[in-house]
């Protein structure tokens, strides 16, 4: 039995063009040899997709290879309860590279790369636009409208394919080039003139009369771009957004790295028991609340109707996004909101429950006390919240951004006014007004949380990795002051609370289990619990927390006080549209011409 065993492994590995080495091979059939024969084969596969992804030096495979393999399959299938939930600082998220030759995202301490320094060195800044664009290349090359047809395929299919070309492709061209599409970053090498810029170069942009796809397309934001070249500008036709990729479409092609952070070294969703875990846990909530400024009265009363509304039935987490303090960044902020801290712990001991079945989760905001405003920024220094964190030791004090993982849901909160200065320093504003549609189709194709000059939006230039959303998360929050919206692009939920106060005491409920979003808005008092509702009406996410007038559609409730200059906001619709609608599936529908 275990020739027949072994002539089978073999004729596999032969099958993908491998050759096993003698020792590989024995250590293969001592480890399936018990395998039911109905569950062999699976797992001979599974261990030759992991050795095809690993880094090999020729075709012939050896037992370390094989022994790599073998215990990353045992580590998909251990159940650790430990990795249910996981809060990830930005500067913990692990950091990759893509590697054009091998085709394939290599760990920057398998590269060799100096470990990061805060405030990095000028190739920091180089590699922080050129890793941007290597991702979006590769990304666009794959998709289904740039893939070159397969031999022997029908030649009508090359009519409803692309070629990108590189920028020094038109600048080396001395003739007029008809129906060009350029994949490159929109920037101002001069004031008031718009250029292309790639790896290879730059050229010069006239887009008077394009035509602009869906999107918020700003300054340092990647675009395609369509048109005709002739003597020295590209004269572009029509604007679009790279297109996405599916989460899962890019865990298939990459296979199961951990992209997001957190103790487990593969990617938690293949975790059958987190899955198992996740589906039992039916009423587990997240209670997302922004801008909670805990130096006024008002937001201090509140909480204490929301802290009393959920006693019984605590969420499992509740995210505090800043800022703490309603006034502008002072000096002397640092010690007041120590102090509002301390009022917050008293507020919370008075209940027990909340304090000890949720997870407290604490966002700075831009004008909270401490670190500079450059993102991603650290969590509120330790001497602010030192006695807080006496009083509810299970409080977590978090970066910003920061990804939080729940059982196998990826979710990634910022705490930063995003959407409105993406709407401020856009090219061209949406017809539309379509804020929110247009937002999140923005930062999904992108692939980023903050695809702006980064004089508009500072960043810490060796850490941009942890403003990346690549493979797609399965939620962002995006804690803005501009209104409360829930839109869903590509799979990926996009959820603004908005400010705590400003809606007057609005917050958002986020149910893992089901993936539904509520609205919810905090009464002055708690409602009688022997009220009833009307059968028809929406069931609330805590009966006794929220009044019936409360809830609102907050989707629809887009107001331009929140946007400076924003007059072009006065016809905005909110309703929230699956991004993939929007996106080009077939080269009619990408070719947007005049």
């Amino acid at each position: 039995m275990a020739s027949e065993i072994k002539s089978d492994i073999i004729s596999a590995f032969k099958m993908h063009g491998l050759t096993l080495r003698s020792d590989a091979s024995r250590l293969l059939v001592e480890v399936l040899t018990p395998i039911p024969t109905t569950d062999r084969e699976h797992w001979l596969d599974k261990i030759i997709e992991i050795i095809q992804k690993q880094t090999l030096s020729s075709s012939m495979v050896n037992k370390a290879a094989c022994e790599s393999a073998i215990n990353e399959c045992k580590s998909e299938h251990v159940d650790d309860s430990e990795s249910i939930f996981n809060v990830i600082d930005a500067f913990s998220v692990p950091r990759y590279t893509y590697v054009k030759d091998r085709k394939k995202f290599i760990s920057d301490s398998s590269l060799g790369k100096e470990s990061p320094l805060l405030h990095g060195k000028p190739l920091d800044k180089a590699s922080l636009f050129l890793d941007r664009y290597t991702i979006l290349q590769q990304r666009t090359l794959r998709h289904q409208l740039f893939t070159p047809p397969a031999l022997g395929a029908d030649p009508s299919t090359n009519s409803n394919k692309f070629q990108l070309k590189p920028v020094e492709y038109l600048v080396g061209s001395t003739a007029k080039l008809q129906g060009v599409l350029v994949l490159g970053m929109l920037v101002q090498l001069k004031e008031g003139k718009w250029y292309l810029e790639d790896p290879s170069g730059s050229v010069a942009l006239d887009f008077a009369n394009a035509n602009f796809q869906p999107g918020l397309f700003t300054e340092n934001s990647f675009v395609l771009a369509e048109g005709w070249y002739e003597e020295s500008m590209f004269h572009v036709d029509a604007f679009g957004l790279p297109p996405p990729e599916k989460a899962e479409n890019t865990r298939s092609y990459f296979g199961n790295i951990n992209f997001f952070g957190g103790p487990s070294r593969l990617q938690v969703k293949t975790s059958m028991h987190l899955e198992q875990v996740e589906k039992d846990k039916t009423d587990a909530m997240f209670a997302l609340l922004s801008d909670v400024w805990l130096d006024n009265k008002q937001v201090m009363e509140r909480l204490r109707v929301f802290f009393d509304g959920f006693s019984k039935s605590p969420p499992f987490a509740i995210i505090f996004c800043g800022n703490f303090i309603s006034a502008p960044k002072v000096l002397s902020h640092a010690e007041s909101l120590k102090e509002c801290f301390k009022q917050l712990a008293n507020l919370l001991s008075e209940f027990p429950n909340i304090v000890k079945s949720s997870q407290l989760i604490f966002v700075p905001g831009p004008n909270d006390p401490g670190h500079s405003t450059i993102l991603p920024r650290p969590a509120i220094p330790n001497s602010i919240t030192e006695p807080f964190r006496k009083k509810i030791p299970n409080a977590i004090f978090t970066s910003n951004p920061c990804h939080i993982q729940y059982c196998t849901q990826e979710i990634v909160i910022i705490r930063e006014d995003i959407v409105t200065k993406m709407c401020r320093n856009c090219v061209k504003f949406p017809a539309d007004g379509n804020v929110p549609l247009h937002f999140a189709k923005s930062i999904i194709s992108q692939g980023h949380l903050c695809p702006l000059p980064l004089h508009v939006c500072p960043m810490y230039w060796a850490y941009d990795c942890g403003l990346r959303i690549y493979p797609l998360p399965d939620v962002v929050v995006t804690a803005d002051k501009y209104d409360p919206f829930d839109t869903t692009a590509l799979s990926t939920r996009v959820i603004n609370p908005s400010s705590f106060l400003r809606t007057n005491f609005g917050f958002k409920v986020y149910y893992p289990a089901t993936r539904e979003v509520q609205d919810s808005r905090v009464p002055k008092e708690l409602v009688n619990p022997s009220h009833t509702q009307d059968s028809t009406e929406k069931e609330l996410p805590v009966s006794d927390l929220v009044e019936d007038s409360a809830i609102t559609d907050m989707d629809n409730s887009v107001s331009v006080d929140n946007i400076e200059d924003s007059e072009m906001l006065a016809s905005n619709e909110t309703e929230a549209l699956s991004m993939e609608d929007s996106i080009p599936q077939d080269s009619e529908e990408f070719r947007i011409m005049i």
